[in-house]
């Protein structure tokens, strides 16, 4: 069964337990209602009776001696229109009036003695004695009449006794037909029957209209799995933030768009690798095709003698080259896997830049650059000694690289919780899209500027990226093609970096995190 005619149903099923049980319940209080206010009528009728000095009492006696007749029968015609009848008993049970003939109530022994307790009595189905006789018609000419008795119809009874000084003197046996409520009943049940079938077929409609609006959600929910399952996560449930569905929708659409990322992330994560692959080769082919000349020249003897010893040299650098290249890989799956040691100890980065512009500036007069030291004389820094100095270094060297007759600034400051250093430089600058991408191994801003030093193979600013987070610090890039770029670095100081796996060394008072 599909579920819209599942919670069709459902709901039909709470409307008629619901219209069934207030009906019946409805019925039951009318029933109740009715007889009783019958009941109270008939007892202000029968107070009607006794009251309005139509019945005549022996006051030393306390019985009835006379009726009032011609009072009492116009009362009773008025009672009989109202289809009601009476019967009044003196306190010896003798029955002194009849406003019907065939209507004599029957008072048994035990009501005698309720009413004489001062007691009414109130019965909802009593049949009196009758004697009437019903002709029954010929049906054919020759068919005979019969006459038969026939049982009157039900009535309801209030029998209520009235007492002088204590005395019973009087009771009055009161009551209406049953039908006559009965008619009032069945059109009472009549119309609650018609309301019955409208709030069913309302209930219907309305279920239907509901849980078709629930199942087209659900139905695009459905569609929506499947485009998944194929690989299509562009795609966007509508969301009103009202019932739980739209929850499920907005948590649907988180998660497609988590996939989306995800498969992009995954894709350009094929892409880098592949880029990774092609640029290592591409790296590796040039000193192995170097290598593999020069040795095939050497087998053929095809190299003269004099120039043996310049070919060694070019085999030893690119060899170098080489073994560069993967050291530098190694270190760089090291550091990103935090399977490095960091000896992490208060030092003056100030020494350390002056050293560095020191061992530089030839490199730097090669291309007419000028390296310039802004950085105050002691400037301490919380940091791994010998990882801060490859930062810096990769840094300064990348700057030099893409420099020509230009200036490359070294800048430091204590700042809070920690020690921040520029390295600005005039060179050729980048693009956004180069800034967003220098983290990456093997990126390359411009290939034709390639040292043959240290960074030569593009890995370096990748590991100075990873070293820099390793030591809970951050690094910032800003630049602007053909106007030059500026690596801000930020080293946390010993309250603020990070301590997890941190070991000291008592020895040397430093602190090697692993």
């Amino acid at each position: 069964m599909r579920l819209v005619w599942r919670q069709m149903l459902g709901i039909l099923v709470v409307v008629v337990v619901l219209c069934t049980t207030l009906t019946i319940s409805f019925v039951g209080i009318t029933n109740r209602t009715v007889y009783l206010n019958t009941w109270r009528q008939l007892s202000q009728n029968a107070d009607s009776l006794i009251n309005d000095d139509e019945i005549i009492f022996n006051k030393k006696t306390g019985q009835i001696v006379g009726i009032e007749k011609s009072q009492v029968d116009s009362k009773a015609r008025m009672l009989i229109r109202q289809h009601v009848k009476f019967a009044i008993y003196d306190g010896k049970h003798a029955l002194r009036y009849t406003n019907e003939p065939d209507y004599i109530p029957t008072i048994s022994a035990k009501e005698w003695q309720t009413i004489k307790t001062g007691q009414a009595i109130q019965k909802r189905a009593n049949v009196a004695k009758t004697t009437k006789k019903v002709t029954i018609k010929q049906t054919t000419p020759h068919s005979p009449k019969d006459e038969k008795l026939v049982a009157p119809p039900e009535m309801t009874t209030v029998i209520k006794p009235y007492f002088y000084k204590g005395k019973l003197v009087a009771a009055v046996a009161i009551g209406t037909f049953t039908s006559t409520m009965r008619e009032n009943m069945n059109q009472i049940i009549n119309d609650l029957l018609i309301s019955f079938l409208i709030a069913v077929l309302v209930a219907l409609v309305i279920s239907f209209f509901v849980s078709r609006s629930l199942t087209r959600r659900i139905d695009a929910m459905n569609k929506a799995t499947r485009q998944v399952a194929r690989g299509d996560y562009n795609i966007h449930l509508e969301n009103r933030q009202k019932d739980e569905l739209d929850e499920l929708s907005h948590n649907f659409n988180v998660m497609a768009r988590s996939l989306q990322e995800s498969q992009e992330e995954i894709k350009e994560q094929e892409e880098r690798r592949q880029q990774f692959l092609a640029n290592a080769a591409h790296e590796m082919r040039t000193p192995l095709t170097t290598i593999n000349g020069i040795l095939e020249g050497l087998a053929y003897d095809v190299i003269p003698e004099d120039e043996k010893k310049h070919s060694i040299e070019l085999m030893q650098r690119d060899t170098k080259r080489l073994i560069r290249l993967v050291n530098d890989n190694l270190n760089y799956e090291k550091i990103r896997t935090n399977q490095i040691s960091l000896n992490r100890k208060v030092f003056d980065a100030g020494a350390v830049i002056t050293n560095l512009r020191d061992q530089l500036t030839k490199k730097a007069a090669a291309k007419d650059n000028q390296l310039v030291v802004t950085a105050p004389p002691e400037l301490r820094v919380y940091a791994d000694y010998d990882r801060f100095v490859q930062i810096l270094f990769n840094i300064i060297q990348n700057a030099i690289q893409f420099t020509d007759h230009g200036t490359i600034t070294i800048g430091g400051r204590l700042v809070s919780h920690g020690t921040e250093f520029t390295v600005q430089d005039t060179g050729i600058g980048m693009t956004d899209e180069q800034v967003a991408h220098i983290w990456e191994r093997f990126y390359k801003a411009d290939r034709s500027r390639m040292s043959t030093k240290y960074g030569e193979s593009g890995i370096g600013m990748a590991i100075v990226h990873q070293l820099v987070k390793l030591h809970g610090g951050k690094i910032r890039v800003t630049s602007r093609l053909n106007h030059g770029t500026t690596f801000t670095l930020f080293f946390p100081d010993r309250q603020s970096a990070p301590h997890t796996g941190v070991k000291k060394n008592h020895e040397n008072g430093n602190e090697s995190d692993k």
